[in-house]
């Protein structure tokens, strides 16, 4: 199983970021959607498992859960868009992965089993940040292999 991951597209996403996001199985958007449209735009390539950011404060986004939990390939991912607001132990609830965005700063990182994972923007360059989406690929051994692609202006 192959999943894309993509977060804090402030209201543009990218020619650059469907091209990567394409053939994939599943697509998390990890918050700071900042126009509604991109989630149905997304919902062309794969589903789609979004949820709000801080920025994503207009009444069309209350859909949106503050965080949100799937089941994917047999492993659990968390899903909220800044992780210092982590209100779970990912470990003790079961969870595979957790997802999140907001620093606009990729990283791959694991704690013991877990995996801390944030795509980077998918939308307007902040500073000298990279524009980057991930992939998650499930491996037929159900083992995570996270990726980082950035993506060119």
């Amino acid at each position: 199983m192959k999943i894309g991951v993509i977060s804090d597209t402030h209201g543009l996403l990218r020619p650059q970021a469907v091209s990567a996001l394409e053939g994939v199985d599943h697509i998390l958007h990890a918050g700071d959607i900042g126009n509604i449209e991109i989630v149905a735009e997304l919902r062309n390539l794969a589903p789609v498992t979004a949820i709000r950011g801080n920025v994503d404060t207009h009444r069309d986004y209350h859909q949106f859960a503050a965080t949100d939990a799937v089941e994917l390939g047999g492993k659990l991912f968390y899903l909220i868009h800044n992780v210092k607001e982590l209100d779970v132990v990912p470990g003790a609830a079961g969870i595979a992965a957790v997802i999140y965005g907001h620093s606009h700063k990729p990283e791959i990182r694991w704690e013991k089993d877990v995996l801390f994972f944030n795509p980077g923007a998918a939308g307007p360059r902040r500073f000298y940040l990279p524009i980057a989406v991930g992939i998650i690929q499930i491996t037929a051994a159900g083992k995570l292999k996270p990726r980082i692609i950035e993506l060119s202006e």
